[in-house]
């Protein structure tokens, strides 16, 4: 993972007034994370597509089961690995959008407390450090639980979310490295 300076900071809120508006009621949390992953972005996308393998850069994820082919309306049946309070998710593919590297989903039942959870991932090309290289934004929207805050429920979603996207960064400069022809 790296950091740009002040010219990824341009484009990341272009990217993100493009396509991370969620419009939070009083009662939600919204945040946008970003990282700069040292790999390209066929790499990296090809990792978040997967709506039905998430498992793949996700560590919290155990097990990912579907009915059907990938599409706008799947349901995918998430099993969350001990030590998280949950063990159940059913999420909805609410965006996926190949040609734009744009995948969201929505949470629509489930063992926890992410109510009205949804979020979008974005994924774009950039240049780090002379080489090619991929901007990621998530962001995401959630409803504040009873008894707990904005700000922790936003602390605990985007802890989450970090976790995923330091996987992602991960595994995708390791296939960066280990993929003939980028040197």
């Amino acid at each position: 993972m790296s950091s740009n300076g002040d010219h990824g900071s341009e484009l990341e809120a272009q990217y993100i007034g493009m396509h991370h508006r969620h419009q939070p009621a009083e009662n939600q949390c919204s945040s946008n994370l970003v990282v700069h992953i040292k790999a390209p972005v066929d790499i990296v996308w090809s990792l978040v597509r997967r709506f039905d393998e998430p498992q793949t850069y996700k560590p919290f994820i155990s097990r990912c089961t579907m009915n059907g082919e990938v599409g706008i309306g799947s349901l995918r049946q998430v099993n969350v690995r001990s030590g998280l309070p949950a063990t159940t998710s059913t999420e909805r593919l609410e965006v996926f959008d190949d040609e734009e590297h744009i995948l969201g989903i929505k949470i629509v039942d489930g063992d926890h407390r992410l109510r009205n959870y949804s979020s979008v991932i974005t994924v774009h090309p950039e240049v780090i450090d002379g080489r090619p290289g991929t901007l990621v934004v998530e962001s995401f929207v959630v409803d504040v639980p009873q008894g707990n805050t904005k700000e922790d429920t936003c602390y605990f979603v985007r802890a989450l979310i970090k976790c995923n996207l330091r996987s992602l960064a991960e595994i995708s400069e390791r296939m960066a490295v280990s993929r003939p022809g980028l040197d």
